[in-house]
Protein backbone atom coordinates (compact mmCIF):
# COMPACT_ATOMS: atom_id res chain seq x y z
CA UNK A 1 0.00 0.00 0.00
CA UNK A 2 2.74 2.45 -0.73
CA UNK A 3 1.62 5.96 -2.01
CA UNK A 4 4.42 6.22 -3.89
CA UNK A 5 5.71 4.72 -7.03
CA UNK A 6 7.61 6.70 -9.70
CA UNK A 7 7.90 3.85 -12.24
CA UNK A 8 3.63 4.55 -11.85
CA UNK A 9 2.06 6.79 -15.07
CA UNK A 10 -0.34 8.06 -13.17
CA UNK A 11 -2.12 9.81 -16.10
CA UNK A 12 -3.28 6.42 -17.35
CA UNK A 13 -4.14 4.51 -13.80
CA UNK A 14 -4.62 4.87 -10.11
CA UNK A 15 -1.74 3.12 -7.81
CA UNK A 16 -4.86 2.80 -5.41
CA UNK A 17 -8.79 2.03 -6.23
CA UNK A 18 -10.95 2.52 -3.19
CA UNK A 19 -14.09 0.33 -3.72
CA UNK A 20 -16.44 0.87 -1.10
CA UNK A 21 -18.25 -2.34 -0.69
CA UNK A 22 -21.19 -1.20 1.55
CA UNK A 23 -21.85 1.43 3.56
CA UNK A 24 -23.51 -0.98 6.33
CA UNK A 25 -21.42 -1.17 9.67
CA UNK A 26 -21.83 -1.53 13.69
CA UNK A 27 -19.54 1.33 14.55
CA UNK A 28 -20.46 5.45 14.39
CA UNK A 29 -16.91 6.65 13.36
CA UNK A 30 -17.05 10.46 14.24
CA UNK A 31 -15.13 11.19 10.92
CA UNK A 32 -17.00 8.81 8.58
CA UNK A 33 -17.10 9.92 5.52
CA UNK A 34 -19.83 7.62 4.83
CA UNK A 35 -21.83 8.11 7.94
CA UNK A 36 -21.97 4.72 8.08
CA UNK A 37 -25.05 2.75 9.28
CA UNK A 38 -26.51 -0.78 10.49
CA UNK A 39 -28.08 -1.86 7.25
CA UNK A 40 -27.01 -1.94 3.81
CA UNK A 41 -28.24 0.15 1.26
CA UNK A 42 -30.24 -1.73 -1.24
CA UNK A 43 -29.01 -0.10 -3.93
CA UNK A 44 -25.26 -0.89 -3.65
CA UNK A 45 -23.43 -2.93 -6.39
CA UNK A 46 -24.92 -6.28 -6.62
CA UNK A 47 -22.70 -9.10 -6.87
CA UNK A 48 -22.85 -9.51 -10.76
CA UNK A 49 -21.75 -5.91 -10.69
CA UNK A 50 -18.91 -5.78 -8.63
CA UNK A 51 -17.69 -8.34 -10.76
CA UNK A 52 -17.87 -6.03 -13.80
CA UNK A 53 -16.15 -3.29 -11.75
CA UNK A 54 -13.37 -5.26 -10.84
CA UNK A 55 -12.90 -6.18 -14.54
CA UNK A 56 -12.34 -2.75 -15.41
CA UNK A 57 -9.84 -2.20 -12.96
CA UNK A 58 -7.98 -5.50 -14.02
CA UNK A 59 -7.85 -3.72 -17.49
CA UNK A 60 -6.30 -0.18 -16.36
CA UNK A 61 -3.03 0.06 -18.37
CA UNK A 62 -0.86 -0.31 -15.25
CA UNK A 63 -3.73 -2.29 -12.21
CA UNK A 64 -3.91 -0.83 -9.15
CA UNK A 65 -3.80 -1.99 -5.81
CA UNK A 66 -7.47 -2.44 -4.74
CA UNK A 67 -8.82 -1.63 -1.48
CA UNK A 68 -11.92 -3.00 -0.34
CA UNK A 69 -13.64 -0.23 2.26
CA UNK A 70 -17.01 0.71 3.46
CA UNK A 71 -18.31 0.84 5.67
CA UNK A 72 -17.40 -2.90 7.10
CA UNK A 73 -16.48 -4.96 3.92
CA UNK A 74 -17.22 -7.83 6.32
CA UNK A 75 -21.16 -6.80 6.56
CA UNK A 76 -20.95 -8.02 2.56
CA UNK A 77 -22.39 -11.61 2.09
CA UNK A 78 -20.27 -12.27 -1.00
CA UNK A 79 -17.25 -10.38 0.54
CA UNK A 80 -14.96 -13.35 -0.37
CA UNK A 81 -16.50 -14.19 -3.48
CA UNK A 82 -15.50 -10.88 -4.33
CA UNK A 83 -11.76 -11.10 -3.32
CA UNK A 84 -11.59 -14.51 -5.23
CA UNK A 85 -12.81 -12.64 -8.26
CA UNK A 86 -10.02 -9.70 -7.77
CA UNK A 87 -7.35 -12.53 -7.16
CA UNK A 88 -8.17 -14.65 -10.20
CA UNK A 89 -7.89 -11.19 -12.19
CA UNK A 90 -4.30 -10.89 -10.95
CA UNK A 91 -5.08 -7.95 -8.83
CA UNK A 92 -3.81 -7.06 -5.69
CA UNK A 93 -6.15 -7.17 -2.92
CA UNK A 94 -5.96 -4.96 0.52
CA UNK A 95 -9.73 -4.70 3.37
CA UNK A 96 -10.06 -2.67 5.91
CA UNK A 97 -12.43 -4.32 7.86
CA UNK A 98 -14.33 -2.30 11.19
CA UNK A 99 -12.98 -3.58 14.38
CA UNK A 100 -15.67 -5.41 15.75
CA UNK A 101 -16.99 -8.72 16.37
CA UNK A 102 -17.26 -9.67 13.42
CA UNK A 103 -13.52 -9.17 12.91
CA UNK A 104 -12.45 -12.76 13.93
CA UNK A 105 -9.56 -14.82 13.23
CA UNK A 106 -11.58 -17.20 11.38
CA UNK A 107 -13.02 -14.02 9.32
CA UNK A 108 -9.57 -12.68 9.01
CA UNK A 109 -8.12 -16.31 8.14
CA UNK A 110 -10.83 -16.80 5.41
CA UNK A 111 -10.21 -13.41 4.21
CA UNK A 112 -6.28 -14.13 3.61
CA UNK A 113 -7.27 -17.44 1.99
CA UNK A 114 -9.48 -15.89 -0.33
CA UNK A 115 -6.72 -13.61 -1.55
CA UNK A 116 -6.34 -10.70 0.72
CA UNK A 117 -2.70 -9.45 1.30
CA UNK A 118 -2.75 -7.26 3.71
CA UNK A 119 -5.07 -5.26 6.17
CA UNK A 120 -5.78 -1.17 6.83
CA UNK A 121 -7.07 -1.27 10.84
CA UNK A 122 -8.00 2.56 12.10
CA UNK A 123 -6.45 3.10 15.64
CA UNK A 124 -7.20 6.58 16.87
CA UNK A 125 -5.86 6.90 20.25
CA UNK A 126 -3.45 5.30 22.88
CA UNK A 127 -5.85 4.21 25.10
CA UNK A 128 -9.54 2.79 25.46
CA UNK A 129 -10.97 5.65 26.36
CA UNK A 130 -9.47 7.84 23.60
CA UNK A 131 -10.14 5.51 20.49
CA UNK A 132 -13.77 3.80 21.88
CA UNK A 133 -14.94 7.67 22.10
CA UNK A 134 -13.79 8.59 18.79
CA UNK A 135 -15.09 5.40 17.34
CA UNK A 136 -18.25 5.15 19.19
CA UNK A 137 -18.18 1.74 20.68
CA UNK A 138 -17.05 0.89 24.04
CA UNK A 139 -14.56 -2.32 23.28
CA UNK A 140 -13.57 -0.79 20.03
CA UNK A 141 -9.67 -0.73 21.34
CA UNK A 142 -9.64 -3.82 23.01
CA UNK A 143 -11.06 -5.33 19.39
CA UNK A 144 -8.37 -3.52 17.52
CA UNK A 145 -5.64 -4.95 19.71
CA UNK A 146 -7.15 -8.30 19.12
CA UNK A 147 -7.70 -8.35 15.54
CA UNK A 148 -3.72 -6.92 15.22
CA UNK A 149 -2.62 -9.94 17.23
CA UNK A 150 -4.71 -12.16 15.30
CA UNK A 151 -3.20 -10.16 11.64
CA UNK A 152 0.06 -11.19 13.07
CA UNK A 153 -0.53 -14.53 13.81
CA UNK A 154 -1.67 -15.52 10.65
CA UNK A 155 1.43 -13.35 8.89
CA UNK A 156 -0.77 -10.47 7.34
CA UNK A 157 0.44 -7.30 7.13
CA UNK A 158 -0.93 -4.39 8.17
CA UNK A 159 -1.40 -0.81 8.15
CA UNK A 160 -2.25 1.60 10.72
CA UNK A 161 -4.42 4.01 9.93
CA UNK A 162 -5.02 6.90 12.88
CA UNK A 163 -6.76 10.29 12.36
CA UNK A 164 -5.11 12.93 13.89
CA UNK A 165 -7.49 15.66 15.74
CA UNK A 166 -7.42 17.41 19.20
CA UNK A 167 -8.42 14.88 21.36
CA UNK A 168 -5.82 12.90 20.11
CA UNK A 169 -2.90 15.29 18.61
CA UNK A 170 -0.62 15.07 21.92
CA UNK A 171 -0.27 10.98 21.59
CA UNK A 172 1.60 11.35 18.38
CA UNK A 173 4.75 10.10 20.34
CA UNK A 174 2.94 7.46 22.46
CA UNK A 175 1.33 5.73 19.75
CA UNK A 176 4.66 5.44 17.81
CA UNK A 177 5.69 3.20 20.72
CA UNK A 178 2.85 1.45 20.72
CA UNK A 179 3.08 0.64 17.35
CA UNK A 180 6.51 -0.43 17.67
CA UNK A 181 5.36 -3.37 19.70
CA UNK A 182 3.09 -4.51 17.33
CA UNK A 183 4.97 -5.02 14.27
CA UNK A 184 3.29 -3.25 11.48
CA UNK A 185 3.84 -2.64 8.10
CA UNK A 186 3.30 1.29 7.73
CA UNK A 187 1.73 3.95 10.01
CA UNK A 188 -0.61 6.12 7.96
CA UNK A 189 -1.95 9.46 9.42
CA UNK A 190 -4.91 11.43 8.64
CA UNK A 191 -5.38 14.52 9.22
CA UNK A 192 -8.86 15.53 8.87
CA UNK A 193 -10.94 16.50 5.96
CA UNK A 194 -14.60 18.05 7.49
CA UNK A 195 -16.88 15.78 5.58
CA UNK A 196 -20.04 13.26 6.59
CA UNK A 197 -19.38 13.06 10.38
CA UNK A 198 -15.74 14.45 10.43
CA UNK A 199 -17.13 17.84 10.18
CA UNK A 200 -17.86 17.72 13.93
CA UNK A 201 -15.20 17.03 15.01
CA UNK A 202 -12.47 20.73 15.84
CA UNK A 203 -9.31 20.73 13.26
CA UNK A 204 -5.75 21.41 14.15
CA UNK A 205 -4.77 24.58 13.41
CA UNK A 206 -2.17 24.19 10.50
CA UNK A 207 1.01 25.29 12.78
CA UNK A 208 -0.02 22.15 14.98
CA UNK A 209 0.47 19.92 11.83
CA UNK A 210 3.82 21.25 11.43
CA UNK A 211 4.31 20.05 15.08
CA UNK A 212 2.91 16.91 14.34
CA UNK A 213 5.65 16.51 11.02
CA UNK A 214 8.11 17.16 12.81
CA UNK A 215 7.36 14.24 15.45
CA UNK A 216 6.59 11.94 12.89
CA UNK A 217 9.99 12.38 10.94
CA UNK A 218 11.64 12.03 14.51
CA UNK A 219 9.76 9.20 14.60
CA UNK A 220 10.71 7.70 11.22
CA UNK A 221 13.82 7.58 11.81
CA UNK A 222 14.36 5.17 14.49
CA UNK A 223 11.05 3.27 13.66
CA UNK A 224 11.13 -0.29 11.98
CA UNK A 225 7.84 0.37 10.09
CA UNK A 226 6.88 3.24 7.49
CA UNK A 227 5.18 6.42 8.35
CA UNK A 228 2.99 8.14 5.65
CA UNK A 229 0.68 11.23 5.72
CA UNK A 230 -2.83 11.28 4.46
CA UNK A 231 -4.23 14.06 2.72
CA UNK A 232 -1.40 15.70 4.21
CA UNK A 233 1.13 16.03 1.61
CA UNK A 234 2.98 18.69 2.74
CA UNK A 235 4.93 16.40 5.37
CA UNK A 236 6.71 15.79 1.75
CA UNK A 237 7.60 19.46 2.07
CA UNK A 238 8.58 19.06 5.80
CA UNK A 239 10.70 16.18 4.24
CA UNK A 240 12.63 17.63 1.88
CA UNK A 241 13.83 20.48 4.21
CA UNK A 242 15.12 18.13 6.28
CA UNK A 243 17.14 16.62 3.69
CA UNK A 244 14.79 13.95 3.00
CA UNK A 245 13.63 12.40 -0.13
CA UNK A 246 9.72 11.93 0.00
CA UNK A 247 10.25 9.17 -3.18
CA UNK A 248 12.31 6.97 -0.63
CA UNK A 249 9.83 7.35 2.52
CA UNK A 250 11.36 8.84 5.77
CA UNK A 251 12.71 6.46 7.33
CA UNK A 252 15.39 6.11 4.42
CA UNK A 253 15.41 9.89 3.51
CA UNK A 254 18.21 11.41 1.97
CA UNK A 255 19.88 14.73 1.06
CA UNK A 256 17.24 15.72 -2.16
CA UNK A 257 17.03 18.93 -4.01
CA UNK A 258 14.14 20.95 -4.22
CA UNK A 259 12.11 20.62 -7.66
CA UNK A 260 11.80 23.43 -9.41
CA UNK A 261 9.87 22.21 -12.48
CA UNK A 262 7.80 18.96 -13.41
CA UNK A 263 9.70 15.79 -13.57
CA UNK A 264 8.36 12.99 -16.53
CA UNK A 265 6.73 11.29 -13.69
CA UNK A 266 4.72 12.29 -10.72
CA UNK A 267 6.39 12.26 -7.45
CA UNK A 268 3.46 11.37 -5.35
CA UNK A 269 -0.30 10.63 -4.94
CA UNK A 270 -3.41 12.74 -4.59
CA UNK A 271 -6.84 13.22 -5.03
CA UNK A 272 -7.86 12.38 -8.23
CA UNK A 273 -3.77 11.63 -9.07
CA UNK A 274 -2.74 8.06 -8.38
CA UNK A 275 -6.05 7.41 -6.25
CA UNK A 276 -9.38 6.56 -7.08
CA UNK A 277 -12.76 6.06 -5.02
CA UNK A 278 -16.45 4.13 -6.34
CA UNK A 279 -19.03 4.33 -3.69
CA UNK A 280 -21.28 1.69 -2.59
CA UNK A 281 -23.72 2.45 -5.31
CA UNK A 282 -21.34 3.14 -8.11
CA UNK A 283 -20.18 6.70 -7.44
CA UNK A 284 -17.08 7.42 -9.06
CA UNK A 285 -15.22 10.10 -6.74
CA UNK A 286 -11.87 11.30 -7.07
CA UNK A 287 -11.06 10.39 -3.63
CA UNK A 288 -13.42 8.97 -0.58
CA UNK A 289 -12.78 12.82 1.07
CA UNK A 290 -13.59 14.63 -2.07
CA UNK A 291 -17.00 13.99 -2.79
CA UNK A 292 -17.28 14.87 -6.40
CA UNK A 293 -19.35 12.80 -8.67
CA UNK A 294 -17.38 12.32 -11.94
CA UNK A 295 -19.51 9.49 -12.97
CA UNK A 296 -21.22 6.45 -12.09
CA UNK A 297 -20.92 3.03 -12.89
CA UNK A 298 -21.65 0.86 -14.53
CA UNK A 299 -23.11 3.41 -17.02
CA UNK A 300 -19.75 5.05 -16.77
CA UNK A 301 -16.24 3.21 -17.31
CA UNK A 302 -13.67 4.02 -14.41
CA UNK A 303 -10.80 3.50 -16.96
CA UNK A 304 -11.97 6.79 -19.47
CA UNK A 305 -13.42 8.69 -16.23
CA UNK A 306 -9.69 8.26 -14.50
CA UNK A 307 -8.00 9.19 -17.99
CA UNK A 308 -10.32 11.50 -19.39
CA UNK A 309 -12.53 13.39 -17.27
CA UNK A 310 -11.77 17.23 -16.50
CA UNK A 311 -12.00 16.43 -13.03
CA UNK A 312 -9.27 14.58 -12.73
CA UNK A 313 -7.65 16.19 -15.23
CA UNK A 314 -7.26 19.42 -13.41
CA UNK A 315 -6.90 17.51 -9.95
CA UNK A 316 -3.31 15.89 -12.18
CA UNK A 317 -1.96 19.62 -13.00
CA UNK A 318 -0.41 21.57 -9.97
CA UNK A 319 0.09 24.61 -11.99
CA UNK A 320 -3.84 25.44 -12.11
CA UNK A 321 -4.41 25.47 -8.84
CA UNK A 322 -4.97 28.52 -6.82
CA UNK A 323 -3.04 30.88 -4.81
CA UNK A 324 -0.19 29.38 -3.20
CA UNK A 325 0.11 26.24 -4.21
CA UNK A 326 -0.11 26.96 -7.76
CA UNK A 327 3.38 28.50 -7.58
CA UNK A 328 4.66 26.58 -4.92
CA UNK A 329 8.24 25.12 -5.69
CA UNK A 330 6.81 21.98 -4.19
CA UNK A 331 3.84 21.61 -6.46
CA UNK A 332 4.71 19.15 -8.13
CA UNK A 333 5.83 16.81 -4.76
CA UNK A 334 2.99 17.87 -2.61
CA UNK A 335 0.03 20.09 -4.45
CA UNK A 336 -2.29 20.27 -0.82
CA UNK A 337 -4.83 17.94 -0.15
CA UNK A 338 -7.52 18.84 -2.93
CA UNK A 339 -9.75 17.14 -0.70
CA UNK A 340 -9.70 19.81 2.57
CA UNK A 341 -9.83 22.72 0.04
CA UNK A 342 -13.32 22.01 -1.23
CA UNK A 343 -14.14 20.95 2.09
CA UNK A 344 -13.31 23.94 2.85
CA UNK A 345 -13.62 26.77 -0.13
CA UNK A 346 -16.09 24.82 -2.01
CA UNK A 347 -13.13 24.56 -4.71
CA UNK A 348 -11.02 21.36 -5.12
CA UNK A 349 -8.59 23.32 -6.49
CA UNK A 350 -8.07 26.24 -4.45
CA UNK A 351 -4.75 26.75 -2.04
CA UNK A 352 -4.47 24.44 0.64
CA UNK A 353 -6.02 25.65 4.18
CA UNK A 354 -4.18 24.09 6.56
CA UNK A 355 -0.64 24.91 5.23
CA UNK A 356 1.46 27.45 6.52
CA UNK A 357 4.26 26.99 4.15
CA UNK A 358 4.98 30.39 1.73
CA UNK A 359 6.90 30.01 -1.45
CA UNK A 360 10.18 31.37 -1.41
CA UNK A 361 11.55 30.60 -4.84
CA UNK A 362 8.85 32.59 -6.86
CA UNK A 363 7.34 36.19 -6.22
CA UNK A 364 3.88 35.72 -4.41
CA UNK A 365 3.34 39.27 -4.14
CA UNK A 366 -0.94 39.16 -3.94
CA UNK A 367 -1.19 35.45 -2.88
CA UNK A 368 -2.98 34.06 0.00
CA UNK A 369 -1.23 33.26 3.37
CA UNK A 370 -2.62 30.05 4.28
Amino acid sequence: MNPLDIRHDFGQAPLMFYYEVTQACDLSCEHCRASAQPLADPAELNHSQSCALLDQVASFPQPPVVVFTGGDPLKRADLLDLIRHGRELGLQMALTPSATPLATREALQRCKEAGISCLGLSLDGVDAATHDAFRGWQGSFERTMQVLADAKELGLPVQVNTSITRRNVHQVDALADLFAGKQIMMWSVFFLVPVGRGILQERISPREYEDVFEKLWQQSQRRPFAIKTTEAPHYRRFIMEHGGDPLAGPAHGHAHRRPSRPRSTPLGVGDGKGVMFVGHTGEIYPAGFLPLVCGRFPEDSVVETYQRHPTFLALRNPDGFGGKCGVCEYRYVCGGSRARAYALTGDPLAEEPDCVYMPTDVAVAGVGSG
